[in-house]
Parts: C-alpha cells; sequence; structure tokens
C-alpha cells in the first residue's frame, strides 16, 4: 500500500495545477562507495530497483567512487547537460564526500549538479539497524537482568576525519536510545577502538550479551571482518532496507530544496 500511495504521488506530481505536465525532476545519482566483494554491488542495485518502485518517474543512475563499475567519472561524463543531484550511499562526511565527489564533479562541467548530504546521522538508520538487529536475534522485550548483561557495538568502516567520528558517535547515541542498552562505535580501520577491543572492553564490565551492528551499507570484507568479533550475534550490514530507500530519497529532496551558494557548491545540511 506504502508502494502504490508513493507511486500516485509520483504521477500526481508531474502534473501542475493547470493540467500541464511539470518538468522531469533532475536525475538522482547514487554514488556508492564499491568493493571487490559481488554481494555489495548486487545489495545496491536493489537498492536502486526500492528507490526506483518509490518515485517511478525519477530517473536513477549509479556512479562507484573506485573497485567497481559505472564508475562517478564515467556516469557524469556519459549524462547530458541539465541538473543531477548526486547522494552519497556513504553514512558520514569524510575523505570521498569532502574531496573525490566535487572532483568528479568538477570534472563534469557540462552538468549542473549538486551533491546530497551523506546518509547519517539520520533516524531511518537507526530503524534500519534495529530492523538488523532483531533479525540476527536481538529481543523486542528484555528483562532489566538482560539489559544490564546486554550492549552494542556499532561496527563503522572508520576515518581519520573528525566529522566523520562525530557522525559515527551520533549514530551510536541514537541507537542506545532505542535499544536501552549501552552503544560503542568500532572500527574496522583508521580509528579506534577496533570491533574486537570494543567487545572486550564490554566483558570487562560484566556485559556479557555483546551485539555488533553493522554500520556499512552492503557486505564486503569490513562488514565480514567486524561480524567475527561479535561474542554473541551479529547484524547484517544495512542494504537495501525499505529505510534505506526513503532515506535515499529523503536526502535527494533535501538536496534540492537547499539553495545553492554561488559560486561554490555546498553539502546540504544534514
Amino acid at each position: 500500500m506504502n508502494a502504490i500511495t508513493s507511486q500516485l504521488g509520483s504521477q500526481l506530481s508531474l502534473v501542475s495545477l493547470n493540467g500541464t505536465r511539470r518538468p522531469a525532476p533532475p536525475p538522482l545519482v547514487l554514488v556508492a562507495h564499491g568493493s571487490r566483494d559481488p554481494r555489495a554491488l548486487s545489495t545496491v542495485r536493489t537498492l536502486i530497483e526500492r528507490i526506483r518502485e518509490l518515485r517511478p518517474h525519477l530517473t536513477v543512475r549509479l556512479g562507484h567512487l573506485e573497485l567497481n563499475e559505472p564508475l562517478l567519472p564515467d556516469t557524469l561524463a556519459s549524462a547530458r547537460g541539465g541538473e543531477a543531484v548526486l547522494v552519497p550511499l556513504l553514512l558520514s562526511r569524510g575523505y570521498h564526500v569532502k574531496h573525490d565527489i566535487p572532483e568528479a564533479m568538477a570534472a563534469a562541467p557540462h552538468l549542473l549538479s549538486r551533491v546530497a548530504a551523506p546518509l547519517g546521522p539520520h533516524p531511518l538508520l537507526v530503524e534500519t539497524l534495529y530492523a538488523r538487529l532483531v533479525e540476527a536475534g536481538w529481543r523486542t522485550r528484555m528483562s532489566d537482568t538482560a539489559r544490564r548483561a546486554s550492549g552494542v557495538v556499532l561496527a563503522a568502516a572508520g576515518s581519520r576525519d573528525p566529522d566523520a567520528a562525530r557522525d559515527t558517535r551520533r549514530t551510536a547515541q541514537l541507537l542506545a536510545e532505542r535499544l536501552g542498552v549501552p552503544v560503542v562505535p568500532a572500527y574496522a580501520s583508521a580509528a579506534a577502538p577496533t570491533v574486537p577491543a570494543a567487545v572486550r572492553a564490554f566483558a570487562a564490565r560484566s556485559r556479557h550479551r555483546i551485539a555488533v551492528a553493522s554500520y556499512f551499507t552492503a557486505p564486503g570484507r569490513f562488514a565480514t571482518q567486524c561480524a567475527e568479533a561479535a561474542s554473541w550475534i551479529a547484524a547484517e550490514p544495512l542494504g537495501a532496507h525499505p529505510a534505506m530507500a526513503r532515506l535515499v530519497l529523503h536526502r535527494y529532496d533535501q538536496a534540492l530544496a537547499t539553495p545553492e551558494p554561488a559560486p561554490e557548491r555546498a553539502l546540504a545540511s544534514a
């Protein structure tokens, strides 16, 4: 029913009050990181299908930063002149958002493009993390004794950028409020603590029901390594959960609604 309602709204949005057809909205370019794990590309393609189901008249294209085709520069180079909104399939501010994506945009001057904010932090991410934990065996109802023995490690890729760390900590805070147990961010690389270290720290505090929440958009090497460190349950990555499709469209709409200062291109506010 939600999909039907969204499709109907999408169709009506293309018709103005006087019955004339409005211009088509700018294409959405989903910017994925890329991975050698074939499951990652499959996951991103499934997510794109869900986005198209929610908004059938929106053109959605894919561009990768590395490792998979199509690469973002090629996607932008092949686009006709006009507008485009780049939505990073990334969870925090970091090097890719601040440098790689703007460089790709600058190399496509024929395209009037803007970049949306990264996906996180946002309540829809917390909704997805919660759902993945429940799928893995997290109990939606828990006794006080079980709650005092429980904790969650939010496993993220890691970045040296302080903004990225702040974004991940904020997501951990939001997830802790949802679950009612402590949530500690930990990282697969480039930052501390590591996921195994965070698991050990929980155990030292007599919390032995330790779950790992996978703060990755798709399966891959880092997600697999972090899951292996779990002492109890490990959730699947965010993947193509319906809330992720809604969040991508939310960031797209935000970017369109945010006036872009000239001559600099700016990120839409989070």
